[in-house]
This record gives C-alpha cells, structure tokens and sequence, in this order.
C-alpha cells in the first residue's frame, strides 16, 4: 500500500514536472529565437537598432517588473492556477506578434505575450519547490535546466531556418500549437495535482509597491537605453525619477504588513548575495547574446540559419552540465560552483572580445560554448541555494524574486548592449547609426563590438567577487 502511494505520488511529479518544464522551454526558446531575428526585424521597418531593440527590451521589461506581483497572486490563489493562465495568456500574444502590421504593435503584441510567460516564470519554481522533497531539489532543478537549454538550443536553430525560408514572422507562430496543447492537457488531466498555494490567501495586495517597481525598473530602462541620444534635460528628469521612485518605494515596503518586495528578506546574506549574482550573470550573457547576431549578420555576412547553429553553442552546453551542476550542488553548496562559474563566463566574453572580420563560424562557437558552460555552473547551485532555506511561506515570493532577478540582468544586458554599442559606433563612425553601415565602418563597428564586450568582463569579474563573499 505505501509502495503503490509512493509510485503514484512519483508518477504525479513527474507529469507535474513535464508541464513546468514545457512552459520554460517555450519561454525560453522565445526569447533565443527573437535575438537572432532582431537584424532581420530591423531591415524589415527600416528602423534603428534603438527602437528595434525594444522588441526586446518591452518582453523583458514586463516580465521583470510583474513577476514578483504574480509570485504573490500565485501564493494568493494557486500556483497551478497562475500558471495555466500564463501559458494561455502567452498562446494569445504569440499568436497576435505573428499578426502585427507595424512595429509598434508588435513591440505592445510582445507585452501581452510576456505577461503570460511571467505567470509561468513566477509559479514554476514554485511548484517544482512544492513536489519535490528538499533532497532531490538541486537534481530538480538542474532538470529544468535541461528544458531551459532545449528551449535556447532549439530557439536560434528554428528561428533561423523560418526567417531564412519564411520570415520572422513564423517565428511567433511556431509555439502556438504547443503552448495551446500543453495548457489544454494540463487543465484536463493535471489540475488536482498542482500546488493549491493557501498560505496568503486573503492578504491584501500590495499596490503602491507594485506601481512603484514598475515606475522605478521602467524609468532605468529607459535611462540606459536612451540616455545618450537625449538631452541634458531628459537625462535630470529620469535621474531624479529614479532616485525618487527608489526612496519612495524602500519607504513604503518598510511599512507594509505583507510588502510585495521582501526587504526584509534581503537582511539574510546569501538571499541578498544570490539575488544579485543572478542579475550579473545574465546582465553578462545578454550583452553577448544581443551584439553577436548582428557581427556575425554585419561583419561576416554568415546567413542567418548558420548564424542560429552558431548561437546553439551556449545552450548546447548548458545542457550538458546544468544537471552536473546541480548534482555537485547537493554534495558541496554553492560558493565554489557560483565562483567557477563567474570565472569562465569572464575567460569567454575576453576570448570573444579578440575575434575579428576574418573569423571562422568555429572559433566563435566554442567561446560561446565557453559561455555557456559558466553559465551553466552558476545556475542551479545559485537558484538552490536560496529555495533550499527559504521558509514555506516565502516560497512564491522567493521564486518570483529569483526570476525577477535574472529577468532584471536580461533586462539590464539587452539595454546595456543596444546603448554601449550604438553610442560607441556613433562615436568611431564619425556619427552614424547602425543602419547606415557599409563596408567602410567595419573598423568602426568591431572597435564598438569589443568596447561593448570590454563592460561585460568588467561586470563577470564583479560577479566573481560577489560569490567569493558567499556563506
């Protein structure tokens, strides 16, 4: 009797299991696909990299400053339940970028489409925390590292084929029947088995701390991004913003019973230090991730199918060491690999710093795998060490911070790199933007490449110190 209890409850984690980790392969696979498509979508409005980038930008700007509202909804009113939604929340906006007839509709298409997939990013930790004893959480979550890397793998791959036979357009297209099919299933077969989350139900939701997040990342988004190509005056305003946003929002969180940002949690050291470390590390790979299509597009002129198998190499890799990684967590903790990880991500963004206009699809792929491989390392040790403490009731909320976390340094790196890299081929092409490039600011356009590349090893070697200082 108590074996037949066990194997079902098994049996119900893993179907649990294998409908979080379809979700995190569709967002996932999302946002690798679009890197490589941002070349193709600019030529396709004729705009500047500025502008286009914000494709981007609004996907991960939504999701950064919404996932900590809907950890505490999914506390609220079932993690299962939030997380169902999302995917048919993102089935919707998956379907209407495909349908977008100018760009600005498809920068808001996006916003609806990442509403949903923060629903499933803020709940599915969550509920992968909730079926899964404490001992077998690392090897977990190091599995959904799997799913994280077939999304990236299969993202450029597909994303390139489609563009290259079809346009980018197919590329929105292509998750709709999975996504459609996956929630359908999960609300038929799996919704008794999914987390109920009755640990907050009926606190009061915290307003003035949620439009005060979104004010404040909104305001720094918008400042990295922009900042350069705005006048003196802009650039005060979104300064005083943002400070004043920040005062405001620590004033109110200080005082709210039940806060949606959990200051109080950040007095723990390892909470504070493995949220931060989290935005570093993909502040890093999204800085890589942005710039390299369009030098590989630009510089050496590889078609775009060729340039998603290139970009395969950083999730290749994470799929191979994200569950060792995991593993190992389990036997030593997290100091060590978090340090380690840091350390080769720094090693690959020099080595990818010193390619040139003769350089070979190879020699960028193996630094890109070099990449992932800290990557990788990082990860699930970082994401573990903190749900593995974490008290029950600060479940959602500390998913939904972790993930909040590594959407900030998206976020952050996609800004970072469309800001640093057009104001520093602004300032090498005599004043031209990207979409005025010939053959002629080729020169130009590596010595903005590296410069770019030069911040990243900056903030990876930052990273290393940041875990170093770990308990």
């Amino acid at each position: 009797m108590i074996l037949s209890l066990e194997t079902r409850a098994q049996t119900s984690r893993r179907r649990v299991f294998l409908l979080v980790a379809t979700g995190v392969f569709l967002s996932t696979m999302d946002s690798s696909m679009l890197n490589v498509a941002l070349p193709s979508i600019m030529r396709s409005f004729s705009t500047t990299l500025a502008i286009t980038q914000w494709v981007v930008l609004m996907y991960l700007l939504t999701i950064t400053v919404s996932l900590l509202i809907w950890g505490y909804l999914a506390d609220c009113s079932g993690q299962g339940r939030i997380y169902l939604f999302g995917m048919l929340v993102f089935t919707f906006g998956s379907a209407l970028c495909y349908l977008a007839p100018l760009l600005s509709l498809l920068i808001f298409f996006r916003f609806v489409q990442a509403l949903g997939a923060a629903m499933m990013m803020a709940s599915g930790p969550a509920i992968i925390k909730s079926i899964f004893p404490r001992e077998h959480l690392g090897r977990a979550l190091g599995f959904l590292g799997i799913a994280t890397s077939i999304g990236l793998m299969s993202g450029p791959v597909i994303s390139g084929f489609l563009i290259r036979y079809f346009s980018w357009r197919a590329i929105f297209l292509v998750t709709v029947p999975v996504s459609l099919g996956a929630c359908l299933l999960g609300k038929l077969f799996l919704a008794g088995d999914l987390p109920k989350g009755k640990e907050k139900k009926g606190a009061p939701f915290d307003w003035f701390g949620g439009l005060g997040w979104i004010l404040l990342v909104s305001a720094t988004v918008i400042f990295i991004s922009h900042a350069w190509e705005v006048g003196t005056g802009p650039k005060i305003f979104l300064a005083i913003l943002m400070v004043g946003t920040a005062w405001s929002l620590w004033k109110i969180e200080k005082h709210q019973i039940v806060p949606l940002f959990p200051l109080f949690l950040f007095k723990r050291k390892y909470y504070g230090i493995a949220m931060a470390a989290a935005a570093l590390s993909f502040i890093v790979l999204f800085i890589v991730l942005i710039i390299m299509p369009f030098y590989m597009d630009f510089i050496l002129r590889i078609p775009v199918d060729r340039i998603g198998y290139v970009m395969m190499a950083v999730p290749v890799t994470l799929f191979i060491v994200s569950p060792v990684s995991g593993w190992l967590y389990d036997m030593i903790g997290a100091r060590f690999l978090t340090t380690t990880g840091f350390v080769v991500s720094c090693l690959a963004v020099i080595l990818l710093a010193f390619l040139n206009p003769e350089s070979k699809p190879l020699e960028i792929a193996w630094r890109l795998a070099l990449l992932g491989t800290g990557q990788s390392i990082f990860l699930a040790p970082n994401t573990a060490s903190v749900l593995a403490r974490i008290e029950k009731e600060y479940t959602g909320i500390t998913s939904g911070m972790l993930a909040t976390s590594r959407n900030i340094g998206m976020l952050t790196g996609a800004a970072i790199a469309g800001m640093a890299f057009t104001a520093f081929f602004f300032m090498f092409s005599g004043g031209l933007d990207l979409k005025e490039f010939s053959a002629l600011q080729v020169p130009a356009f590596m010595q903005a490449f590296q410069s770019t590349l030069g911040i990243a090893a900056l903030l990876a070697l930052f990273g290393v110190v940041l875990s170093v200082m770990r308990e």
